[in-house]
């Protein structure tokens, strides 16, 4: 049956040429449409819960909700864990399931359970659950700044007072406050950001969210009898609209509707609590209403200048991030145009760099090994055109493992990518086997009267079967990689799917198109006697060795068992690490203090930790720090608690001699100036992934 398929190869040759390039087209189309990102996704199968309690402490929030929801979500079928968090006005319960769970059936038991556990809970604690994303889903950052901008020409910005660089023209103050840029935040940036494929949530940090708040004065409100529920029954039922069905006038129908919604502080004021002797009792008579801001758990600031807003965009699980971040960088100019005059958006984390540089580092790898491969083989061969036949199982080889881990849904990484640059070396070994005896039999019957293809099928024929199972037995060395389970399985999996992918893909083009080029390009020369004067010299050293080797092969058998003894006992004094560190071009830092730590301590030393790091270390380009939790807390920190993001400048390292290693161990040496603060050292992903 082999020899039937071997023969057929070699006799369809254009078939053969026509279907590997339609394989490699659909290889290129497989590469373009693969899932792109940094890392691999090794967050677990989880459902969020979270849960707003104003008010209640760590222990009223634990007893009265956490308790209740982690109890009933215990029962839901394939939950592997359900672990919790109760701080002051929040609850968060995790549940973990089965890797194996889908995303959205998980979504939905839990859904079903909290709609029964909601009668256990306190009145108006509404749980709700996170974001469809993971550890890897904040894909890109920015902040909402305002500066200076030209009357004349307003969609420049500017950071600092000066003039025009258009017209000369002394440039305007933006008087936007942090209420305001939180404001342009949550209604004019996130609205049209989420709306996005791939974006699951906007979550906007730092600010403060604007609120309208009545204050009543308790003399009055005894005065006129009024209770707090009076009051916020009035408020609710002066701040809606409704409709009044329609009027019919000849031909026209003319719809009707009572608008009593609230447009301003004066709308508040004018609302009628109640009357007395014909005489109405406004609020504004028993209250006073101005403009506040909702009670906050966090705050951001950037480089050392005081707060600042920020946007987080959440990628939807399983979304592609490299065309999800394309697609939120070609709407920001579109939103900036939205913007008033003097505020700009401002990205400090863009996963695309990262994302390029991995590729990169990846693509300059496999450039560099084909390059090699085919210097190597001319060198032994010395023949171009052989080397030419081996190299071209290399495209095809791509080809096939794309299409491959498109099929599975593995995701293109630096880990599976990488795999493909661990097997270059392999992936070519058959098809060396195979152009080689072809080259050889080829030499051989020089001077016969037979075609060139029964000689390249009996060279084919005589090597086939080694070279299947020489791939096939390198394949089943992987096998084991495949009953890693949890964090260790989706880590390695990808790389030894894709290694098992590329060889199988080297497989087949060994087999298939290799022969086909060979049969047609391998030179049919008769070995003139001179050879490669390489490949002799390395003959003439080598033949005297093995040959000494095998007349004295018991002595060669026991220096071959020293070298191995001593091998193993240096192999405890190894170091061991779970994975060397991915530079990711940013420095994150966790900071923790004393938990009775407050919001505005912990900004201030913040800003005070920015100011002199950015002064010390030029490698530094900004620096954004995140202090306690945001609104949607995924992240549920403390006041007492900040994440500082340092992000490096490109070129750091070339620019100013210094690894991101040596920039850590100076910067903690920097911190322990200021008191009572405990530094954790890491980067962006592996951050958030630990979290």
């Amino acid at each position: 049956m082999l020899d039937n398929f071997l023969h057929f190869i070699l006799k369809q040759r254009l078939l053969v040429i026509l279907g590997s390039i339609v394989l490699l087209a659909a290889g290129v189309i497989a590469w373009k449409n693969l899932p792109i990102d940094a890392f691999p996704d090794v967050t677990n199968q989880q459902v969020m819960i979270l849960t707003q309690a104003p008010g209640l402490t760590p222990s009223e929030v634990e007893r009265l909700i956490t308790f209740p929801i982690e109890v009933d979500m215990g029962g839901l079928p394939n939950v592997k864990q359900v672990r919790s968090l109760s701080k002051t006005d929040l609850s968060q319960v995790i549940v973990i399931f089965e890797d194996d769970v889908d995303t959205y059936f998980s979504r939905q038991l839990v859904f079903e359970r909290l709609a029964q556990v909601r009668d256990e809970l306190p009145e108006g604690i509404e749980p709700e659950m996170g974001p469809v994303s993971t550890g890897l889903g904040e894909i890109y950052q920015y902040v909402v700044e305002s500066g200076y901008y030209c009357p004349e020409h307003e969609q420049m910005w500017y950071e600092n007072k000066g003039k025009c660089q258009t017209c000369g023209m002394e440039l305007v103050k933006a008087e936007q406050s942090l209420m305001d840029l939180r404001t342009i935040q949550n209604w004019i940036i996130s609205p049209q950001l989420r709306r996005l494929p791939g974006v699951t949530e906007i979550n906007s940090f730092g600010g403060f969210v604007k609120q309208y708040h009545v204050i009543p004065d308790p003399t009055l409100l005894i005065k006129y009898g009024i209770s707090m529920d009076e009051i916020v029954d009035a408020l609710q039922a002066n701040n809606s609209n409704v409709g009044g069905s329609f009027i019919e006038r000849d031909w026209e129908q003319i719809n009707v509707v009572s608008k009593g919604l609230v447009q301003s502080i004066a709308d508040i004021e004018n609302i009628v609590l109640k009357a007395e002797g014909g005489t109405p009792v406004y609020l504004k008579d028993i209250a006073r209403i101005e403009i506040g801001h909702q009670t906050r758990n966090g705050a951001v600031t950037k480089d050392g200048k005081g707060e600042v807003v920020i946007g987080m965009v959440i990628m939807l699980k399983g979304s592609n991030s490299k065309h999800v971040v394309d697609r939120v960088l070609a709407e920001i100019p579109q939103i900036q145009k939205s913007l008033p005059p003097g505020v700009k958006i401002s990205p400090f984390y863009d996963r695309t760099s990262l994302i390029q540089a991995c590729i990169k580092t990846v693509s300059t790898a496999l450039g560099q090994g084909v390059i090699f491969i085919i210097l190597v083989l001319f060198i032994v061969l010395w023949d171009m055109r052989a080397a030419f036949a081996v190299a071209i199982s290399l495209p095809m080889t791509a080809a096939i493992a794309f299409l491959l881990m498109g099929w599975q849904g593995i995701t293109g990484n630096l880990m599976s990518l990488g795999g493909l640059v661990i097997a270059i070396g392999m992936i070519v070994d058959g098809a060396i086997v195979v152009i080689e005896n072809i080259a050889r039999h080829m030499r051989e019957k020089a001077d016969s009267d037979e075609s060139r293809i029964p000689i390249a099928f009996e060279a084919l024929r005589e090597v086939a079967k080694p070279v299947i199972f020489a791939i096939l037995i390198i394949v089943v060395v992987f096998i084991p990689l495949f009953t890693l389970e949890s964090m260790e399985g989706k880590m390695f999996k990808p790389l030894a799917l894709t290694i098992c992918f590329a060889l199988i893909g080297s497989l087949v083009a060994t087999l298939t198109i290799v022969p086909v080029i060979g049969s047609i390009l391998v030179k049919r020369k008769a070995n003139d006697g001179g050879g490669n004067f390489l490949v002799k010299s390395i003959q003439g050293m080598y033949l005297p060795v093995l040959t000494a080797a095998v007349r004295g092969r018991w002595i060669t058998i026991v220096i071959a068992a020293v070298v191995m003894i001593i091998s193993f006992s240096v192999l405890p004094k190894l170091g061991t690490e779970f994975l060397p560190p991915l530079n990711e071009g940013a420095i994150a830092i966790n900071v923790v203090r004393l938990p009775t730590a407050s919001i505005k301590g912990s900004v201030l030393q913040a800003t005070e930790i920015e100011k002199r790091l950015l002064a010390k270390f030029q490698e530094i380009e900004t620096i954004v720090t995140k202090t306690g939790r945001a609104e949607i807390a995924e992240d549920p920190m403390g006041p007492e608690q900040n994440d500082f993001f340092i992000m490096l400048k490109p070129d750091y390292e070339s620019q100013f001699g210094r690894s991101s290693e040596e920039i850590v161990q100076e910067i903690d040496r920097e911190l322990a100036a200021f008191p009572g603060i405990k530094p954790a050292f890491s980067q962006p992903i592996a951050l958030r992934v630990n979290e």
